[in-house]
């Protein structure tokens, strides 16, 4: 099965999308981690997931591996809605 991948509407929102997923991702865990690499490895570790930055994830079960970039993309979507929705609310 082709994988689907996302992209942004606006392609050159595409630097300022990821900082702001660093910066959910370092809230959420406690963290400052300027490195994505490095918070995959902070959330695989918190799931007890064999995750390697080098090397091969060719191991890696497909179950680990989107609670790994489930957790990432769910908490960044969830930022983007209450963003939102406060601006919204401040249009009102």
């Amino acid at each position: 099965m082709a994988r689907k991948r996302s992209r942004l509407l606006v392609r050159t929102a595409g630097p300022e999308v990821d900082r702001l997923q660093m910066d959910v991702m370092n809230r959420k865990l406690g963290t400052s981690f300027s490195n994505r690499e490095d918070l995959k490895v902070e959330i695989a570790r918190q799931f007890d997931i064999p995750y390697q930055v080098k090397g091969s994830n060719g191991a890696l079960r497909a179950e680990d591996a989107g609670k790994i970039g489930g957790t990432m993309g769910g908490l960044l979507v969830k930022e983007l809605v209450r963003m939102s929705m406060e601006s919204l609310s401040k249009n009102r």
